[in-house]
C-alpha cells in the first residue's frame, strides 16, 4: 500500500519517491542551517559557560561566573559598569533608529515625487556610502570635525564647544557616525514601500478634510509598514552590536557592548566572557524585535 502509484502533477510516482525527492530538496538548507547557524550557537553557548585560564585558554569546566560578572558581582562587590554598557547601547541603537525613521520618510518621499527618468539618480546618491568601508567613513567624519573645519568653529560660535577644539570624541559624534552610517539600510526598503503607494487614499483623506497627522497615521503608515518594518529591523540589530564607529568617533568615552565583545575577543583575551556578553546581546536583541512586533499592528513583510 506505501507504494502505491500515484498522479503528482502529470507524473506517476509513489509516496516513498516523493519524499526522498523533498527530502533531497530540504538536505542542502538543513545542512546550511546545522553547519553555519545552530552548531557555532551551541558552540557559542557553552563557551559561555566555560572558564577563563590563566594564559587566556579555554578551560571547558562549566560555571555561571561569566554571567554573574556580567551582572556586575565580583569579588570586590557588586558594579553596575556592563550593564550601563548593555543599557547604553540599546538607548543608543533605539534612537539611531528612530532618527533614522523620522528623516527616511520626507527622504523616500522627496526621491519618489521625482520624475521616473532622474530617480536613480538620487538613489545612487543615497547608496554611494555602500561604496566605501565603513572604516573609511568614519575616518571621513573624524576629518569634518576636527577643529580646523567649518562644523567645529560653528559649534564654538554658538558657544556649543571650546575654541580650538573638536567635535569628537563624544555621544555627539558617535550620534552622527550611526546615523549617518545606517540611514541607507532604513531608506531603502521604506521607499520600496513608497514608490509602490496608493496615493488615491490619501486623496480621498484630503478630499474629507482628514488631519495631516490622520493622513500619515491612516492612509501612508499602513501602506508603508512592511518597508519601515524591515527597515528598523535591518538598522536596529546591526546598531546594537556595532564597535567600529563608536571605537573611533566616541573614543574611551563612550564604550558600547560591541566594543566589550570585541576588547574580550582581542586585548584581554577573555573568550568565554565575550561569549557571554555576546549571549547577553543576542537575547537583548531578540527582546528588542519582540516588543516592536508585540506593540506595533502585525505586518505581512513578505
Amino acid at each position: 500500500m506505501k507504494n502505491e502509484r500515484i498522479l503528482w502533477h502529470g507524473e506517476m510516482t509513489t509516496a516513498n519517491a516523493l519524499r526522498r525527492r523533498g527530502s533531497s530538496f530540504l538536505s542542502s538548507g538543513t545542512f546550511w542551517l546545522l553547519a553555519f547557524l545552530i552548531l557555532p550557537s551551541l558552540i557559542f553557548i557553552a563557551l559561555s559557560f566555560a572558564e577563563r585560564g590563566v594564559y587566556g585558554e579555554v578551560i571547558w569546566r562549566f560555571t555561571l561566573e561569566n554571567y554573574k560578572r556580567l551582572l556586575g558581582f565580583s569579588t570586590f562587590g557588586w558594579t553596575p559598569d556592563y550593564l550601563l554598557i548593555l543599557g547604553r547601547s540599546v538607548v543608543v541603537a533605539g534612537v539611531t533608529t528612530l532618527i533614522a525613521v523620522l528623516l527616511s520618510y520626507p527622504l523616500t518621499f522627496y526621491i519618489a515625487s521625482r520624475p521616473k527618468r532622474t530617480r536613480f539618480i538620487w538613489l545612487t546618491i543615497l547608496i554611494v556610502p555602500f561604496w566605501t568601508n565603513m572604516v573609511i567613513r568614519t575616518y571621513a567624519w573624524i576629518l569634518l570635525m576636527s577643529p580646523e573645519l567649518p562644523f567645529a568653529k560653528l559649534a564654538a560660535f554658538l558657544k556649543l564647544i571650546p575654541d580650538g577644539t573638536s567635535l569628537y570624541p563624544g555621544a555627539f559624534a558617535v550620534y552622527v557616525g550611526m546615523i549617518t552610517t545606517y540611514l541607507p539600510f532604513l531608506a531603502l526598503p521604506l521607499y520600496a514601500s513608497v514608490e509602490r503607494m496608493d496615493w488615491t487614499l490619501v486623496e480621498a483623506a484630503q478630499d474629507l478634510y482628514a488631519s495631516k497627522f490622520k493622513i500619515f497615521t491612516q492612509a501612508i503608515l499602513p501602506q508603508t509598514a512592511p518597508g519601515l518594518t524591515v527597515g528598523i529591523i535591518l538598522t536596529l540589530v546591526p546598531a546594537m552590536a556595532t564597535f567600529v564607529v563608536p571605537d573611533l568617533l566616541g573614543g574611551a568615552k563612550y564604550m558600547l557592548v560591541g566594543n566589550l565583545i570585541q576588547q574580550q575577543f582581542s586585548t584581554s583575551r577573555d573568550w568565554p566572557f565575550g561569549a557571554a556578553i555576546s549571549m547577553a546581546l543576542m537575547l537583548l536583541t531578540l527582546l528588542s524585535m519582540r516588543l516592536y512586533r508585540r506593540k506595533g499592528t502585525k505586518v505581512d513583510i513578505a
